[in-house]
């Protein structure tokens, strides 16, 4: 039930008056303080938002907050913060706390759902994941990495993610976390606010995720009988291709840690047989990427039962590793997208950049298990953040671009139909920089098919996130998708 947050308020002449005597003495003590800072020496422009303003914020914020329950409210501590400084003129602070309540209550329900779950896929890199068991552990992910998991097991809608992410991006660019210069209005804080009880203070699990967590459960707590096998069967046929990848990197999880039970072994080892037709290409090459990191970090064990579940299954061992460089290209690959994802990107991708660049070598040589996430990542870094270009890392890219042998090339060609990609499309900047892209990759391109394809990307009329829409474009995609095994 919804709170009514004036219901205890004086009656509305009475609340007039007294927000009239509260404003003029907020007034007077800010010039009070400015009159103070000026006196001191220091800046008095632009420090505080105009009344007007701050008159939005309050006017708005009653009924947002409306859509909240008394005991949300009282919960919800930094909503208060975000109000009082928003009151007192302080936006950049008001949006500070508020995305703090935020995370805060979406790290709550990351929890409420299984927080091991979702550690194994928020962090792919094995010594990072053994760190993870809690819900304190949860402050350790950064809050792009949050979205991003919590959107992958859709926790959080597709929608709420893009929007959310723009939150975040603002938090980091026009808040008081970070120095900046950026100016914020009461509407968009009221908006902002509202999206985010919308999106994470209430939100509600959905029933396939709902059920994922279930089965996960009950594969922890006891030895599964054999009708439950059969329902969870049943189950798989349904599933959404992205949440059965997800339940495979659950299952996977739950398998390889020393600390499982015989009878946590024997319900995955039943159960991984009947997932593993709905688990896509790219999600097998992950696991067989982690048995490589297994490896790497010396962790045998691990490495072993990894080993077992791929071998379990026919085809599984056609994704064990190649070689110890694909540790290596992984790694690098997740250090580079870490570092685009963060708030200081233009100064932390050109190292990242530089290392990868160095070990996929002059030839640009990739195994072949990486090479759809390693030309994913390129392009997606090489697409920009929509906000500009980090300068000191774009040689780098078109580099690596300049080095893709005819199948990156071909996959680069498709990356408009990448989910990584698909939202940056969208915006101007990405869009520019697509038209880039296929100028860099068309002399690689030397199979007919991909030509054809080439030639009707470049005769289309609309915007790039369109190209995934055209009969014409979608039905080749298909084609090229069944024909390569994806």
């Amino acid at each position: 039930m919804s709170a009514d947050v004036s219901s205890n308020l004086p009656a509305p002449a009475e609340r007039k008056d007294l927000l009239s005597a509260a404003r003029t003495d907020l007034v007077a003590f800010e010039e009070f303080m400015l009159t103070v800072l000026d006196e001191w020496g220091l800046p008095t422009d632009n420090i505080i938002v105009s009344a007007s303003d701050r008159q939005i914020l309050l006017t708005n914020t009653p009924h947002v907050l409306g859509e909240l329950n008394i005991d949300q409210l009282a919960r919800s501590p930094y909503i208060s913060k975000m109000i009082m400084a928003g009151a007192a003129g302080l936006f950049d602070a008001a949006l500070s706390y508020l995305w703090d309540e935020t995370i805060t209550q979406l790290r709550d329900r990351v929890a409420d759902f299984d927080v091991a779950y979702f550690f194994d896929l928020a962090e792919a890199d094995p010594a990072r994941r053994a760190t993870l068991q809690t819900r304190d552990d949860l402050s350790k992910i950064n809050d792009a990495a949050l979205l991003d998991a919590a959107n992958k097991i859709q926790l959080i809608s597709d929608v709420a993610h893009k929007q959310l992410t723009h939150i975040n991006y603002m938090r980091n660019h026009a808040s008081a976390a970070h120095p900046n210069v950026e100016k914020l209005t009461g509407l968009k804080l009221a908006d902002w606010l509202q999206t985010c009880i919308r999106e994470v203070m209430q939100l509600k699990t959905r029933p396939v995720v709902a059920e994922i967590g279930r089965l996960l459960h009950n594969v922890r707590a006891s030895r599964l009988a054999d009708a439950e096998l059969k329902n969870a069967a049943t189950f798989f046929d349904g599933l959404p291709p992205d949440q059965a990848n997800n339940l495979a990197n659950g299952l996977f999880g739950i398998y390889t840690p020393d600390s499982a039970d015989p009878h946590v072994l024997d319900n995955v080892r039943r159960l991984w047989p009947e997932l593993w037709p709905f688990i896509d290409e790219d999600t097998r090459r992950e696991l067989g990427v982690k048995l490589a990191r297994f490896r790497a970090n010396a962790d045998k064990d691990r490495a072993s039962r990894a080993k077992e579940l791929l071998e379990l299954v026919d085809g599984g061992a056609a994704y064990l590793p190649e070689s110890d460089r694909l540790v290596e290209i992984q790694e690098a690959l997740d250090d580079l997208k870490r570092a685009h994802e963060g708030w200081n990107n233009f100064y932390e991708e050109p190292p990242v950049a530089r290392r990868l660049k160095d070990v996929v070598g002059r030839h640009g040589e990739v195994p072949e298990l990486l090479t759809a996430p390693y030309v994913a990542t390129v392009v997606n870094v090489f697409m920009t953040n929509s906000r500009g270009v980090a300068w000191n890392a774009e040689p780098y890219y078109i580099e690596l671009i300049e080095r893709f042998d005819v199948r990156q090339a071909a996959y680069a060609l498709r990356a408009f139909a990448f989910r990584s990609v698909i939202p940056k499309l969208s915006d101007k900047l990405p869009q520019e920089k697509w038209g880039e892209l296929l100028n860099l990759i068309a002399p690689k391109l030397t199979d007919r098919q991909d030509r054809t394809l080439l030639a009707d990307v470049q005769a289309f009329t609309g915007t790039p996130d369109q190209l995934r829409k055209d009969t014409k474009i979608a039905a080749q995609i298909k084609k090229w998708r069944e024909a390569n095994g994806h």
